[in-house]
């Protein structure tokens, strides 16, 4: 990867976690949360929403490694899960919100794409928004903490099966440096498999 497509990676990724983490704090909001509001996190204004490592460090080290995968995360938006609406689904809707929003970038870039707006030379630049957005919705959908999968697997479990998995999932959300290297140790270890997947399907939506 070339330095300026490594540099546009990167600002797509970072574009597309603050969007991703935005849309949680929507979501809560939407379900009786303001805590997001409150915090002023309800904004497209990137520096309150940047994690050094993982908006910048991480993503600018497997760009230019040459990493046959691409995610990162902004700061996480914080909501308080006793302020939403009751509801078995309420945390389940607040986390799928950031996942889901990333799947509609792809939609939308794939788009763009298969009604040839543009030329072929930026629609090779735009198939690179639908990569990184299939890559991050997919990502967090890993049902590990503190990812957003854990929490809608929670929410779908059977109640027996759902208190057994949310012990563990309450250790490893107090510890989420340690659900972090889990992730990447499973993803790294199914690498190309991983990578092929991602191409396979944004592939999919841009009809190329």
């Amino acid at each position: 990867m070339d330095f300026t497509t490594a540099i546009f990676v990167v600002a797509i990724v970072i574009f597309s976690s603050i969007i991703h983490e935005i849309m949680h704090g929507v979501a809560a909001d939407s379900l009786g949360d303001p805590t997001a509001r409150y915090a002023g996190r309800l904004t497209l204004n990137p520096l309150v929403h940047l994690d050094p490592v993982g908006s910048v460090l991480l993503p600018l080290f497997l760009a230019f490694s040459g990493s046959p995968i691409m995610f990162g995360w902004a700061k996480p938006v914080p909501y308080n899960p006793y302020n939403l609406r009751p509801g078995r689904f309420s945390e389940a809707i607040v986390a799928i919100a950031g996942p889901a929003s990333n799947a509609v970038i792809a939609i939308l870039a794939g788009l763009i794409i298969r009604l040839s707006i543009f030329s072929a030379s930026v629609g090779g630049v735009i198939f690179l928004v639908v990569v990184v957005n299939v890559m991050l919705c997919i990502f967090n959908l890993i049902p590990i903490p503190p990812l957003d999968g854990s929490k809608v697997l929670s929410s779908i479990l059977p109640y027996s099966l759902s208190r057994w998995y949310d012990n563990i999932r309450s250790t490893l959300e107090r510890n989420p440096i340690i659900g972090m290297i889990i992730v990447v140790l499973i993803v790294y270890s199914l690498g190309n498999a991983f990578s092929s997947v991602i191409y396979s399907i944004a592939s999919a939506i841009s009809g190329l």
